[in-house]
């Protein structure tokens, strides 16, 4: 059950001679008056009362009284808080009549309701670490924020690569009319002494069949007393003639060619391949950055899944980029009521067995806003 206020007795304390109220049990308790006649002091002897010694006022005996501060308060429970004497000590009797001090009243009181100017007054991602720290996800939402910034800078220093990459790519020469590979001058080297030792063999044949002839000639000559050398010249002479026949020297012109130009053309070679190599490392990145994009969208979704599930104060409340947002809304720019709404909203779910929450300055509301907010508070 949260402990709320059912009486309160004050005298002497700060701008107040004598109070005496009985909150109502749900909803809005409103305190009036005219300016300087006391209501703030009503919200502080409270929060010194249940809140401790910190929240002693400099000067809390009301101007010229000789009367010490008195404090009485009765919580729902029976539990009495009293504070009073020349020291105002304190004094915290539970229902069973058994005494106790300011940690039994630690159990239930929480600071901020006590002090809700120091909630207001926090930094937007303070007061966002609060409430993340009430539904409990502060410490899964700050992984995935510290992985989402670690995957953007990873993703934003691979852009910047891929960028470089593209930017390299796209100055390099390029010869479309190059061989795709390097050319060896040893293997052309090995094709020209293969041609050329091929030619040699045909011209050996050439000369074979010259030889052949000439001796054909001088057997004829001779055919009287040489017919059968003549017989044997005349079968050796058709195969060399079919052997030679279809023989066809090879140009060794392109080869030779090649030598000549070949750290030319090598130096193409390895330009485009230079510029193939840029071109493959800039696509290469760009394939990474997508993939860090999508990691960080997963990242994000993840995040606004986690803050979905979680049980916020507030209907359209919720954090975004580490700042509170209500009803799409910053704080700076929430109305005054709105603020009020949100802070006490949270501060009230922060102890669930805190059920009050001490409000000053409502007079800068009008009368339909304070009207509705006493609503919702109901």
């Amino acid at each position: 059950m949260a402990m709320k206020i059912n009486k309160l007795e004050i005298e002497n304390v700060k701008r107040v001679k004598a109070v005496k109220l009985e909150p109502t049990a749900n909803g809005l308790t409103v305190i009036g008056g005219d300016n300087n006649q006391g209501k703030t002091s009503v919200l502080d002897a409270i929060a010194w009362a249940l809140g401790g010694e910190k929240y002693r006022p400099s000067q809390p005996q009301r101007e010229g009284s000789v009367i010490p501060p008195m404090l009485h308060i009765v919580m729902n429970n029976g539990l009495v808080v009293e504070r009073k004497g020349k020291n105002s000590t304190l004094k915290v009797t539970d229902p069973k009549g058994e005494k106790g001090g300011q940690q039994l009243l630690n159990d239930f009181v929480e600071q901020l309701a006590l002090d809700l100017p120091k909630f207001m007054e926090a930094s937007g991602k303070e007061k966002a670490q609060v409430l993340l720290n009430i539904i409990g996800v502060g410490e899964q939402l700050a992984a995935l924020e510290k992985q989402e910034k670690e995957q953007y800078n990873e993703r934003q220093a691979i852009g910047q690569i891929a960028d470089q990459k593209e930017k390299y790519a796209k100055e390099q020469l390029y010869f479309p009319d190059a061989p795709s590979e390097i050319i060896s001058a040893s293997e052309l080297i090995r094709q020209q002494q293969e041609i050329l030792a091929k030619n040699g063999e045909n011209q050996r044949k050439r000369q074979q069949l010259h030889q052949l002839e000439q001796e054909y000639q001088a057997v004829t000559e001779q055919l009287q007393i040489l017919l059968q050398k003549q017989a044997t010249l005349e079968t050796d002479l058709k195969t060399a003639r079919t052997g030679t026949e279809e023989l066809m020297d090879q140009s060794t012109a392109e080869l030779e060619e090649n030598i000549s130009n070949i750290e030319e053309i090598n130096r193409k070679v390895r330009a485009n391949l230079d510029k193939d190599k840029a071109e493959e490392d800039a696509r290469e990145y760009r394939r990474q950055y997508s993939l860090l994009t999508e990691k960080i969208e997963n990242t994000r979704k993840a995040k606004m899944e986690l803050l979905k599930r979680a049980a916020l104060p507030l209907p359209e409340l919720s954090i975004q980029d580490g700042e509170l947002i209500y009803k799409g809304q910053q704080w700076d720019n929430m109305s005054g009521s709105e603020r009020l709404k949100v802070a006490t909203a949270i501060v009230r779910r922060l102890n669930p067995n805190c059920g009050f929450v001490l409000l000053d300055k409502l007079e800068q509301m009008d009368r339909k806003t304070l009207e509705d907010f006493g609503a919702w508070l109901e």
